[in-house]
Parts: structure tokens; C-alpha cells; sequence
């Protein structure tokens, strides 16, 4: 399969980049995972989040955005969970322990877990929703999501690696217990910060 437009390659490129590379939910949970498990531990947590971003690209492209469209209040629900389960996510990076785990206790995001995320992620969905409407890489709308999908995997997946390998290599210099506590308090802050799109349309 081949790109049919091939004048809008580089935008789909560059908005790939932009938009994986940036701080967003998925990225500030990498970083606090990479500090606190390690990149080969944080390593399903990854792909987990790449191929739900792909498939959540895929789902919009194949029908799931014109129910949006059709049926605002779908995205208004979806809204509020997202906002609910950051704030849990939030809460439990914020009160997060020492590197040392014990047995049964903390651990990273699953692979399955981070594709689920992608469902409530806000900064998931104005990616695919923009892509889909915005970028044109075939006349087809299926083919053209199925395109950016590919893109998102293949250019995003390097990007959110290194926000783990970053936090993998900040262990070192958060190992005494204080340390960590305040670095995974910043990291609760700025995940509840990455709310802020919601936030503003809802008091638009």
C-alpha cells in the first residue's frame, strides 16, 4: 500500500513527531515509570501505548468518529472518565514508595492496561481526531487512518522511549527516598496539568 498523497507525507511526519515527542499523559507516566522500574520493566508499558494509539487511530478512522460526531454527549462522557482516571493516576504516582518493591506490591503498567489508557487519554484522542480530520494521505478515510496509524507506531514508538530512558537514567539521582517522593509529587502534578484542554473548554 502506498501513499496517495504524497505532498502531505512530510505534515503527517511532522505531526506524529510533535505530538508523541511532547509532554502529554502517556510521556510524564514514562518518565515516573522509568524512575521507578526501569526501562526494561517500563518496556510493555510502551509498546502497550503504541498500539493503542494506532488502534485508536484505526477505530476513529473506521466509524467511531462520525458516532462522536453525531453523538456529542459520547465525548462529554468520555471527558469526564478521562478526567476521573487521570486524577486516580495522578494520585497514586504521587503517593508512590521507594524504588524497593516488595512482594505483590508496585509495579509498572501492563501492555493491555496501556492500550486501555489510550481510551481516556485526552491528548490520545485529540491526536487521532486531528489526524483523521486534518491530514490527508488518501482520499479514503480508512486507508488514510490506516496510514497515520502506521506513522504513530513507527515514529512515535523511538519518542516515547526515550521519556522511559530519560526516567531510567534519573534512578541514580533519585534513589534516597525524599527525592523520589518530591520528583513522583511533580509527576502527579503535571499528569493532573495535562488536563488543563479539558478544563478550559468546559469554562469556555
Amino acid at each position: 500500500m502506498s501513499f496517495e498523497n504524497l505532498s502531505a507525507l512530510p505534515a503527517g511526519i511532522l505531526f506524529a513527531l510533535v505530538t508523541t515527542i511532547t509532554p502529554g499523559p502517556n510521556n510524564t507516566m514514562l518518565l515516573a515509570s522509568g524512575v521507578n522500574f526501569g526501562f526494561r520493566r517500563t518496556l510493555p508499558h510502551i509498546l502497550g501505548i503504541s498500539a493503542g494509539v494506532a488502534l485508536l487511530m484505526l477505530s476513529v478512522g473506521f466509524g467511531l468518529g462520525e458516532a462522536f460526531r453525531r453523538f456529542e454527549v459520547l465525548y462529554t462522557v468520555l471527558e469526564v472518565l478521562s478526567v476521573a482516571y487521570l486524577l486516580y493516576l495522578a494520585w497514586k504516582i504521587a503517593t508512590s514508595g521507594e524504588m524497593k518493591m516488595k512482594k505483590g506490591e508496585r509495579r509498572p503498567m501492563r501492555f493491555h492496561e496501556a492500550i486501555a489508557f489510550q481510551w481516556v487519554n485526552p491528548k490520545a484522542w485529540m491526536m487521532v481526531l486531528t489526524a483523521a480530520t486534518t491530514i490527508h494521505l488518501s482520499a479514503d478515510f480508512g486507508i488514510n487512518a490506516l496510514l497515520m496509524a502506521v506513522l504513530f507506531y513507527v515514529i512515535g514508538l523511538p519518542c516515547i522511549c526515550l521519556w522511559a530512558a530519560f526516567g531510567t537514567a534519573m534512578r541514580r539521582a533519585l534513589s534516597k527516598p525524599a527525592y523520589l517522593r518530591a520528583f513522583n509529587v511533580v509527576m502527579a502534578l503535571l499528569l493532573v496539568a495535562s488536563l488543563y484542554p479539558i478544563v478550559l473548554r468546559f469554562f469556555a
